[in-house]
């Protein structure tokens, strides 16, 4: 027992100075936080690969300080939470590591000025977020929760990659800031529609959009500080920042508004239906985070001030109230060994602190002044009423999302801490103050940022709405507007959604009966596709990878064959290749090539083994006459053949049908290398190798073979690698002839 003590005390003291990393980082940002508010980029850069125009380039503007502030703060307090969390755990120092890996990362995105080197870290994330999500690995449900994680954001990744690539090959370059000044090139490209959606793809797997919402609440599989830091404020903002940083490049155009809004809007309203239908508190907690992911992406979408505005502030909001609410939820589990709403109740008398704050964030994710959330709610109202010509489609489905968000808030804070005592697994109580510091620290920050809405505004939420409009924005925000449409709807709000909460149990029966989502939904398709790559991947084992050297050889050349006869066929002058066909042929040219394919017909026939041989030698002999006529009396010479001093006896080790199919694979290989070769030399080619052979052969490598210099001296390690190749052939050729002779 005391050595288990000395472990938990050695584990808590790493765990502080870990913490004191991104704490660090947090501070350091703090204090650029001036310097970005008065309008001023700072930006840092390193050559990576100049010749592609990709550098280790960074820059600090509005938007990627408010995501850096996020990131740091949150990992700080996630960092100091996990120590008590995961205590005793014998992998906390991997868990520690993985966090860290995955701040670095998501600090990269944000903060990369180059694409492609945003793309790097973007791709770390869905690594160490693997990691993250996978850390019981020993059970099942985490193991594939992590996988289908990495399989759905990753795929989106290779996506994002490609419209990249799209991106710069239009623009002819990856830098963020010039981008912006390209907007109109790039919008009038032929291409501009493919690399939208193909960004838009690699955006909307990583922020859980429909109809990839499905791996987020999976993931809960994570323990409660992954899901804290990876699901609520970091990992599934990467693609809103994504989204918020090309809109100046991509965004304003009608293709772009009817994406982003459709996908969001549809997002916002599936995710707060869904998390009704749930009594976990993490997956209610899931389901209203993909709402609001929702939420943001179509207010992104509209690109206007006033919805930037809104989707800033709401950004922060949720970051706040949601890591809170995460934290809180680790807590109950953490110390009660359920976070089944149905199996809890009366926790207040017995985790009072807990309760409190978990009833902040609730407050703040209904709307409810003072807080934070309150302000968000009613922008997102102005927006919608603003927005012509669907301003009531619109306000209609914010109005329900909010209705739906309230009552899962409610379900959150009132169902587990109030009512009646209900006995737990474990024998509940107040968690330890590193569990308890960061949700308290969180809340009150939302309560603050309500409180002064004024300092919010021009401090946090101006400098990034003013990178995302691509001008000098002034922000204000206010508790207190007067009695006004927005106002009114915030109260309809809070009243259905106290009513939504008086019927929930019928709510969720209902919701349940017809979630079609196992059956029908996304993650049945998923299913699918990894069950059709299954049977795709036994297939072609059992018929190409069956263990037959024939069968290899042959896929290799089929594929071969096809490859570069599709290239010949597309990029080859036919005109200059007919008129090649028709120089002056000499006798020997035709005579033996003749000689070659009559004699291999005759190997291939033979029921003889001396007319084989035979017939061997005549191939041979013909090469070598080429070799000589050629001027390469030298390869002539290097010419031999491994006689094997037990031949096996003549006989069909095939059917005729397979040796039917091996001739036609044959002469289509035939036909496609002379295509080839007749294509390589009917155009002209300049080398520089050979003058340059011819002149410092002797100067060099004091050889006046040519040939022989480039083997032993220009190609000395090729030359080595090919004879240790026929010298491993040769051992492997003389053990099989042994154990031959030994049976």
């Amino acid at each position: 027992m005391a050595k288990d003590i000395q472990i938990n005390a050695r584990h808590d003291r790493l765990g502080y100075g870990v913490a004191l990393i991104p704490a660090a980082l947090f501070v350091f940002l703090l204090v650029l936080t001036p310097e970005i508010v008065s309008g001023n980029t700072l930006s840092l850069s390193f050559p990576w690969v100049p010749s592609l125009g990709v550098d280790f380039s960074f820059f600090v503007d509005g938007l990627s300080l408010i995501f850096g502030l996020i990131i740091t703060l949150i990992g700080a307090l996630v960092v100091l939470y996990a120590g008590a969390y995961l205590a005793g755990n014998k992998q906390i120092k991997r868990f520690y590591l993985y966090i860290l890996i995955f701040m670095l990362a998501m600090l990269g995105v944000v903060f990369s000025r180059n694409l492609i080197t945003m793309f790097v870290f973007w791709e770390l994330t869905s690594i160490s977020s693997y990691l993250l999500i996978g850390f019981y690995h020993e059970e099942e449900a985490s193991r594939k929760a992590a996988l289908q994680a990495l399989l759905v954001t990753a795929g989106g990744g290779l996506l994002l990659l490609v419209g990249i690539l799209l991106l710069g090959l239009v623009s002819n370059s990856y830098d963020v800031q010039a981008l912006q000044n390209q907007t109109a090139i790039i919008q009038a490209s032929p291409l501009y529609g493919a690399i939208l959606i193909l960004i838009l793809m690699g955006a909307f797997t990583k922020s859980a959009q429909f109809p990839f919402h499905f791996w987020l609440p999976g993931a809960m599989e994570a323990p409660a500080p992954v899901s804290a830091y990876l699901h609520s404020a970091t990992m599934v903002k990467a693609g809103i920042y994504l989204i918020a940083r090309l809109t100046p490049v991509l965004g304003g155009t009608s293709l772009w508004t009817s994406l982003v809004v459709t996908v969001g809007c549809i997002t916002m309203l599936l995710g707060a239906w869904m998390a009704l239908g749930k009594t976990d508190l993490k997956r209610i907690l899931a389901y209203s985070t993909v709402s609001v992911l929702g939420m943001l992406t179509f207010l992104l979408g509209l690109g206007n001030t006033l919805a930037v505005k809104a989707a800033m502030t709401l950004l922060i909001a949720h970051a706040l109230y949601k890591g809170t609410l995460f934290l809180a939820a680790g807590s109950v589990d953490h110390e009660t060994g359920t976070r089944d709403i149905l199996r809890l109740g009366g926790l207040r008398r017995l985790m009072p602190l807990t309760a409190a704050v978990v009833a902040l964030a609730a407050l703040s994710q209904a709307g409810i002044p003072p807080l934070l959330g309150f302000i968000s709610k009613e922008l997102l109202y102005e927006v919608s009423l603003e927005t012509e010509p669907y301003a009531l489609i619109f306000t209609g489905l914010a109005l329900l999302t909010s209705v739906l968000l309230v009552t899962a808030a409610a379900l959150v804070a009132l169902r587990p801490f109030w009512g009646k005592l209900v006995d737990t697994p474990q024998k509940a109580h107040e968690a330890p103050w590193q569990m308890s510091f960061g949700p308290l620290v969180l809340v009150s920050l939302s309560l603050l940022f309500g409180l002064f809405p004024g300092w919010t505004g021009s401090t946090l939420v101006a400098p990034a709405v003013s990178a995302v409009m691509g001008e000098t924005v002034k922000v204000k925000l206010a508790l207190w507007h007067g009695i006004t449409p927005m106002l009114i709807l915030s109260l309809v709000t809070i009243a259905l959604g106290a009513l939504f909460y008086l019927v929930h149990t019928r709510i969720r029966t209902f919701v349940q009966r017809i979630d079609f989502g196992p059956r029908l939904g996304p993650q049945k398709l998923y299913q699918a596709s990894l069950q059709g790559l299954d049977r795709l991947s036994e297939f072609q084992t059992r018929y190409i990878q069956n263990g037959s050297l024939p069968n290899y050889m042959m896929t290799v050349v089929i594929f071969a064959v096809f490859l570069i006869g599709v290239s010949l066929i597309r990029g080859t002058d036919w005109s200059i290749l007919s008129a090649s066909w028709g120089g002056d042929l000499r006798l020997y040219e035709i005579f033996f090539p003749v000689i070659i394919l009559v004699a291999t017909i005759a190997v291939v026939r033979s029921q003889s083994r001396l007319a084989a041989v035979a017939a061997m030698g005549a191939v041979g002999f013909s090469v070598a006459m080429i070799y000589i006529l050629y001027g390469a009396p030298d390869l002539a010479m290097t010419q031999f053949v491994l006689v094997l001093y037990r031949l096996p006896r003549l006989a069909s080790y095939s059917r005729q049908t397979s040796r039917f199919r091996d001739a036609v694979v044959a002469i289509l290989a035939g036909a496609m290398m002379t295509l080839l070769v007749l294509a390589v030399t009917s155009t002209p080619l300049v080398s520089r190798l050979s003058p340059y052979f011819s002149e410092n052969s002797y100067l060099l490598a004091k050889g006046r073979n040519i040939v022989n210099v480039i083997l032993v001296d220009f190609r000395g390690i090729d030359t080595l690698g090919e004879i240790t190749v026929l010298a491993v052939a040769a051992i492997g050729v003389f053990a099989l002839m042994r154990l031959k002779a030994e049976e």
